[in-house]
């Protein structure tokens, strides 16, 4: 498995995905909390990990996905998924 190295580029590809899990029409910040601010539930987490994990190519651990929390945290767990 090869690392990914969170570029400007891997960053706008996952505000895609997270905007896109999360079926937002607002912007979407790094720090903006995914259930607070923008009314994400379980299912739309889940769906984002899924996505996440074929489009990188990653495995990311069930116990990561309460650490997704907002577009930084997300942006952490899969550098820690791809470093592995």
């Amino acid at each position: 498995m090869s690392a990914i190295t969170i570029d400007e580029t891997i960053e706008t590809q996952v505000r895609a995905i997270v905007a896109d899990a999360l079926e937002l029409e607002e912007e979407l910040t790094s720090t903006g909390l995914f259930v607070d601010e923008y009314g994400a539930d379980s299912l739309a987490a889940i769906e984002l990990l899924s996505t996440l994990e074929k489009t990188f190519g990653v495995t990311i651990e069930q116990d990561e996905l309460p650490k997704m929390v907002n577009l930084e945290a997300v942006l952490e767990v899969l550098s820690r998924a791809a470093a592995r």
